[in-house]
């Protein structure tokens, strides 16, 4: 199983993560002729080698022609500027990419358009897309996600980044950094406090890695296979703009045995919507899992239990969370052992779209086949017919062997 690390010293964006990708080894060339498919005007990728502060990789430009002069002064706007989700999403379903790429870069850009209206208070599909919307930002983006399937990697791990200070000036006037969409998708995710003047971490950017880091977990440890360096296009004094992107193997063994850590608290005094946020943003900052079951505390009284399986580096992080957003006194934890078998992420056709699939091996021999409960759900709503029945179809043709696209191991 391949996996990525991400270190964004420099922060995140579009563009840092396609060039580090590229500088991984994926042909710009390759990732050019498979974009043609989503109906673009011209464009190209200069992907050029690129050096600051000592470090070498490759930093990305799309490249447009300039628009001819508009007859009778008046001519079409040049490149799909404000475009809303819907149209975007309609373009990357219509286009003949592989499965695995199309639904990342769908995912991607859903994430991105929650975050745009809960910041301006509209529904996801009535979102429009200004900066994103360009061009430039389509194609690293969607260029992204073709590179992420094009090295097979099957989960993504990331470092804390940092958030940037000052301000960014976008369509809608001058916001703080992190402009909100962002700070509404880094929600949850670990910052580093290495802060430079200026945006370090863009909406795509985020859309991306919150998007990747839900393909799987990534293992503890691997084989370092390759290293890959973005570079973004604004200058430090004192650091390379850089983002850097780690290819790991994890090895061929059937399964992994792994130190965890977890946490446990009885909460008898808290209400249900505090006790089910903050479960949810332990995941979302890093916890292998959190759960709750009914139980009986002091004096009789009825509460929850409340656990949190982590990694043990992941310990001040979790009780910070959890002495903050619950209103637990006390938390009793302990070192557990657990075995994770090796998984890949596949893809199947069924009658209403792709859908990808999650299976796990035993003993060299595939003993789960999990379709994606977002794609299936995606796939159902545009088609109108029951999550249950595309789920199905999906698992039916994975147990036939009916892929469609390269093994990924």
């Amino acid at each position: 199983m391949r996996f990525l690390r991400i270190q964004g010293l420099g922060g995140a964006s579009g563009d840092m993560l396609l060039a580090a990708l590229i500088d991984l080894g994926v042909e710009p060339g390759w990732i050019e002729a498979q974009l043609r498919a989503l109906g673009l005007e011209p464009f190209s990728i200069e992907a050029a080698v690129f050096e600051s502060h000592g470090l070498c990789g490759r930093q990305v430009r799309v490249r447009v022609p300039a628009p001819p002069p508009p007859a009778h002064g008046h001519g079409p706007a040049h490149g799909p500027a404000h475009l809303d989700f819907a149209a975007i999403r309609a373009m990357i379903e219509a286009a003949d990419l592989p499965p695995a790429a199309r639904h990342l870069a769908i995912d991607a850009f859903h994430r991105l358009a929650v975050a745009e209206g809960a910041v301006h208070g509209c529904p996801p599909d009535e979102v429009h897309f200004h900066e994103v919307g360009a061009l430039d930002s389509i194609v690293d983006m969607v260029g992204a996600c073709l590179a992420l399937d094009r090295l097979g990697v099957a989960a993504v791990r990331v470092d804390p980044l940092p958030l940037g200070r000052g301000t960014v000036r976008c369509a809608h006037g001058v916001y703080p950094v992190p402009a909100p969409a962002t700070a509404e998708l880094m929600r949850g995710l670990p910052t580093s406090g290495d802060d430079a003047e200026g945006e370090q971490v863009t909406p795509t950017g985020a859309a991306l890695l919150r998007s990747w880091m839900a393909l799987g977990e990534a293992p503890a440890a691997g084989r370092l296979e390759a290293v890959g360096q973005g570079f973004g296009h604004r200058r430090y004094a004192d650091r390379p703009n850089v983002l850097r992107a780690l290819l790991f193997e994890s090895g061929d063994a059937p399964a992994e045995a792994q130190d965890g850590l977890q946490l446990e608290t009885l909460i008898d005094d808290c209400s249900p919507e505090l006790i089910g946020g903050l479960c949810r943003r332990l995941r979302e900052a890093g916890a292998l899992d959190a759960w709750c079951l009914p139980a009986q505390t002091k004096r009789d009284r009825p509460g929850v239990a409340l656990f949190v399986l982590c990694r043990p580096e992941f310990r001040e992080q979790a009780l910070d969370l959890l002495f903050r957003e619950s209103t637990t006194l006390g938390v009793r934890e302990h070192l557990v052992r657990r075995t994770t078998l090796p998984r890949a992420v596949r893809a199947v056709s069924t009658p209403w779209g792709d859908v990808r699939v999650k299976v796990a091996s035993w003993r060299d021999a595939p003993v789960t086949m999990a379709p994606e409960w977002s794609d299936c759900e995606a796939c159902a709503r545009a088609r109108g017919v029951a999550v249950r029945a595309v789920f199905e179809a999906a698992q039916q043709a994975a147990r036939a062997g009916q892929w469609t696209d390269d093994p990924r191991q």
